[in-house]
């Protein structure tokens, strides 16, 4: 028994790809979409956003594990919100095979804003240490993601393409 398959033609008519359209999710249309990406870079990037989104809900969840602040709450609502803006830029790049340049500079620059919050929100409320280490750390693994992601995606851009 033959299994049929789907072709994603070139521009000049070659076939590059051929996958079989069961294991491709094609649709009634016949045309096939990837589950996953189909070059490391790319699996590269679907990994840093994943990770982002880890890191993410981390910020997000940790007032409930660490004392953030002793007096008021405006901590522990920088982290919620700042959190939940991490993970909604990490899962819309999690949705893109290569990733979007701009949504990677969105995450270098909340974890900019993530090491710098602590310090900014200490002149009205005494910040905790935890906040301080919980929130550094997460600020550095989200631009050391968003550079690795940024670097993954220059170098693919500045490929030339291969005849």
């Amino acid at each position: 028994m033959s299994t049929p398959l789907v072709h994603r033609p070139e521009s000049n008519g070659a076939s590059v790809q051929v996958i079989p359209a069961a294991a491709s999710g094609a649709t009634s249309s016949g045309t096939a979409e990837y589950a996953l990406p189909t070059t490391v870079r790319g699996m590269g990037a679907q990994v840093a956003a994943a990770l982002g989104l880890l890191t993410g809900l981390w910020v997000a969840l940790s007032p409930l594990f660490l004392t953030l602040q002793y007096t008021g709450t405006n901590a522990g609502t920088v982290d919620l919100i700042s959190g939940l803006a991490v993970a909604g830029v990490s899962a819309l790049a999690l949705a893109s095979p290569r990733g979007f340049a701009g949504l990677q500079l969105g995450s270098a620059a909340l974890g900019v804003w993530l090491i710098i919050a602590g310090p900014i929100l200490n002149q009205k409320h005494p910040i905790a240490d935890p906040m301080y280490w919980s929130n550094s750390w997460a600020g550095g693994v989200l631009i050391a993601l968003a550079a690795a992601s940024l670097a993954a995606i220059t170098i693919t851009l500045r490929r030339p393409a291969r005849r």
